[in-house]
C-alpha cells in the first residue's frame, strides 16, 4: 500500500477527530454560556440546554456566512508542510480530544479554544519547528487572551456597579422581573456567540484537513467555506450540547460565585459584548475564559470574599497548563504518528 493510502486514511481520521472535537466542545464548553442563567434559576437546566443547542447551531452557521474571520485566523495560525501534513494535523486533533475529555472528567472548564491552538502549534512544530508557526496570527491569540480577561472581568465589575446605582430605588420584585427576562436573552446571546467563535475555529481546521488532501483551495487569506461544512459542524456542536454538561454548569455558575439575577445578567452581558467584538474583528478568544472572568468581576464588585478563589485557582491552573500540556501531547503524538506512517 502506497503513501497516498495512508494520507487518505489520515484524512478520514482527521475529519472524524474534527467532528469529535466539535462534539466535545458542544458537550463541555457550550454549557458555560448558560451556566449563570441556570444558577440564578432564570432557566431550568433542560430548557437552558435546549436553547443552547439551537443558538449554538445558529451562531456557528449565521456568523460564518456573514463573517468568517475567526476561521481564517485559525487556518493561518500554523503551516503544516510536506507529505506528513495530514498526519500531523490528525495528531493535533487527537491531543485536543484527550485534553478536553480529561478536563470534563474532573469538572474543570478548560478551554477547547486554547487546546485547539496549542494542539495545532505543537504538531506544526513537530513537523517544521518554530518556522511553522505564523507569529502574526499567533499574536491575535495573545491579544484575545488579554482583551477577554480585561473586558470580561472589567465589564462584569462595572456593569454590576452601574446596575446597583440605576436600580437603587426600584422595588426588588419589579427589578427581578426585568433581570429574569434580560438574563434569558443574554444567555441566548452567549450561546449564539459561543457557536460563532468556537464553531468557526473548528471549521477552519476542517478546511485545513480538506486542503491537505487537495479537496479545498485557499483564496487570499483563507478558505471559502462550503455551506455543507457549516451545517455539518453546526449540527455536530448542537448535538454535543444536547448531551448536557451539568458538571461544567455547576463549576462555573454555582461553585465559583453565588449569583443573584442582576449579577447573572451583568456577567452574561459583559461576556456577550466581548465575544461579539472579538468575532467581528477575527480575534479567537476562549468563550470559557471570557465567561468565567466576567463572573469573577461580578463577584468582586460585591466583595473579594464573594469569589471562591480556590475554584478560580483551579481554573487558572488549567488555563495556564493547556498551552504547554496540550501542545506537548500534540508534539509527541505528531512525532510518533509521522514515524509510524
Amino acid at each position: 500500500m502506497g503513501r497516498s493510502f495512508f494520507v487518505s486514511i489520515a484524512l478520514v481520521v482527521t475529519i472524524t477527530l474534527v467532528m469529535g472535537v466539535i462534539f466535545v466542545n458542544g458537550w463541555t464548553d457550550a454549557p458555560n454560556a448558560i451556566a449563570t442563567a441556570v444558577s440564578t434559576r432564570v432557566l431550568r437546566p433542560n430548557i437552558a440546554i435546549g436553547m443552547a443547542v439551537v443558538m449554538n447551531f445558529l451562531g456557528a452557521l449565521v456568523m460564518t456566512i456573514f463573517n468568517a474571520q475567526v476561521a481564517e485566523t485559525i487556518s493561518n495560525i500554523v503551516r503544516f508542510e510536506g507529505e506528513s501534513a495530514q498526519v500531523a494535523l490528525a495528531s493535533a486533533l487527537f491531543s485536543i480530544v484527550v485534553w478536553s475529555v480529561a478536563a470534563w472528567y474532573f469538572g474543570i472548564p478548560t478551554s477547547e479554544s486554547h487546546a485547539l491552538i496549542a494542539g495545532l502549534t505543537g504538531s506544526a512544530m513537530a513537523l517544521g519547528g518554530l518556522e511553522a508557526v505564523n507569529g502574526g496570527e499567533w499574536s491575535k491569540v495573545l491579544i484575545g487572551l488579554v482583551v477577554s480577561t480585561i473586558m470580561g472581568f472589567g465589564g462584569g465589575y462595572l456593569i454590576t456597579k452601574l446596575l446597583v446605582i440605576l436600580f437603587k430605588s426600584t422595588p426588588r420584585k419589579k427589578a427581578n422581573k426585568f433581570f429574569t427576562v434580560g438574563q434569558a436573552i443574554a444567555a441566548g446571546a452567549n450561546a449564539f456567540l459561543h457557536g460563532a467563535q468556537d464553531g468557526q475555529k473548528f471549521m477552519g481546521v476542517f478546511m485545513l484537513g480538506l486542503f491537505y488532501n487537495d479537496l479545498a483551495e485557499k483564496t487570499g487569506n483563507g478558505f471559502v467555506i462550503p455551506i455543507w461544512v457549516m451545517v455539518l459542524c453546526s449540527l455536530t456542536m448542537g448535538f454535543g450540547t444536547s448531551v448536557g454538561g451539568m458538571k461544567i454548569i455547576k463549576s462555573v455558575g454555582m461553585d465559583m460565585v453565588k449569583l443573584e439575577k442582576y449579577q447573572g445578567f451583568s456577567a452574561d452581558v459583559s461576556a456577550a459584548i466581548c465575544l461579539f467584538l472579538s468575532s467581528i474583528f477575527g480575534v479567537p478568544v476562549s468563550t470559557t475564559h471570557t465567561k468565567t472572568t466576567a463572573i469573577m468581576g461580578v463577584g468582586a464588585s460585591r466583595r473579594l470574599s464573594s469569589v471562591d478563589w480556590r475554584i478560580v485557582k483551579e481554573m487558572l491552573f488549567a488555563w495556564v497548563m493547556t498551552f504547554p500540556g496540550c501542545g506537548l501531547i500534540a508534539f509527541i503524538m505528531a512525532k510518533l504518528f509521522i514515524a509510524v506512517f
